[in-house]
């Protein structure tokens, strides 16, 4: 029987419309609009696709919205002191930068500069910090859609095996973090493998919940899952167009061969890719509420 297809955009609509009924009463309550600026640097096609997302939907949400485009020219220094001002800005709760930044610009140095109270993507090593000694703040966003696609699903996560293949900070990394915390949706015993394991699928052909963000189109085949396990495909990989220029794209996971063994799968487009500015919403509502105390 096919797995079961965790269907990332259902699950998100279902978390706007919780964020949306937030925003609606703590703004007729309180007075509280969430306010969220996304700063972006120079004319990246696909990191303005993605910006114009994030403000669409801060917008359906009734978030108090800022696109900051700047020239691609812009040296560190002025978007440094832009930084400073939307950290000092009261309306604002949550400050994203679009990455990659123009070279010439030291991007760790950007995203420190950001207040970590409104660093709602979870990157300053401040919430880095607190994510990992079970105090998180703000949950980076990818990860955090990850957990709350898994608890949704229905899948039990406390007791499970789960494997993550990929050790970036971006989201094996935080992952990694998240499920094995001492926690509601997690209690999980964790393994993460990557490009030095001497067997990978010695290891994801045990893991319960696997959570592949390896990079690398298709690396995962059916014949590496363990029968009935939940898995979660992060990658996203264009391998060509349609005849009207569509992207054609493809996961870390053979999805073909999957389909056939795991439980339940995510897919490629439409499993993880929407929650990502779903999260990024509900860490901006959560920056309100603690700024406001609410």
């Amino acid at each position: 029987m096919p797995a079961k297809l965790i269907k990332g955009a259902d699950v998100a609509k279902e978390i706007r419309e919780e964020i949306k009924k937030e925003v609606d009463y703590i703004k007729e309550k309180h007075g509280v609009i969430p306010g969220l600026v996304t700063i972006l640097v120079g004319e990246d096609p696909a990191s303005q696709s993605y910006v114009r997302a994030k403000q669409k939907t801060s917008h359906e949400l009734g978030f108090y919205s800022i696109q900051d485009t700047q020239p691609a020219t812009i040296s560190e220094a002025p978007l440094l002191a832009l930084i400073d001002k939307y950290n000092k800005d009261p309306k604002i709760h949550g400050i994203l930068v679009q990455l990659p930044l123009p070279k010439g610009i030291n991007e760790q140095k950007i995203l420190l500069a950001i207040d970590p109270d409104k660093d709602v993507d979870g990157f300053h090593p401040t919430n880095v910090g607190k994510l990992l000694i079970g105090n998180p703040y703000y949950r980076p966003c990818t990860p955090f859609g990850i957990q709350e696609l898994i608890i949704r699903s229905g899948a039990r996560i406390e007791g499970a095996e789960v494997v993550v293949v990929g050790r970036s900070n971006i989201v094996g990394k935080p992952i990694a973090a998240m499920l094995m915390q001492k926690a509601p949706g997690a209690n999980a015993t964790v393994t993460v493998v990557h490009t030095r394991t001497r067997d990978v699928a010695f290891h994801t052909k045990r893991a319960d919940i696997l959570i592949v963000a390896a990079g690398v189109c298709e690396y995962v085949k059916g014949d590496m899952i363990k029968p009935g396990a939940v898995v979660i495909d992060v990658g996203v990989n264009e391998v060509g167009q349609t005849a009207d220029g569509k992207r054609i794209l493809k996961g870390d996971v053979k999805f073909d061969e999957a389909l056939e063994v795991a439980s339940a799968i995510t897919p490629v487009p439409g499993g993880v890719g929407p929650m990502t500015i779903t999260m990024l919403m509900k860490n901006t509502l959560q920056a309100a509420k603690v700024h406001h105390k609410l």
